[in-house]
């Protein structure tokens, strides 16, 4: 897999999450805990979109 496509599939996943962020919390009664870690899972990858494009 290439850098820039390795980066796009990062985006992608990104993205996603995010949307599972504004859907979770929308509901009346969000899950505190899975919030917290699709949280900690969009900011584990864009950490790692950034280290790859430093590279």
């Amino acid at each position: 897999m290439s850098l820039q496509s390795r980066i796009e599939s990062l985006r992608s996943r990104h993205a996603d999450l995010e949307t599972r962020i504004a859907e979770e919390g929308s509901r009346p009664r969000p899950d505190d805990m899975r919030l917290s870690r699709l949280k900690v899972e969009k900011l584990r990858l864009k950490e790692e979109m950034e280290r790859l494009r430093a590279n």
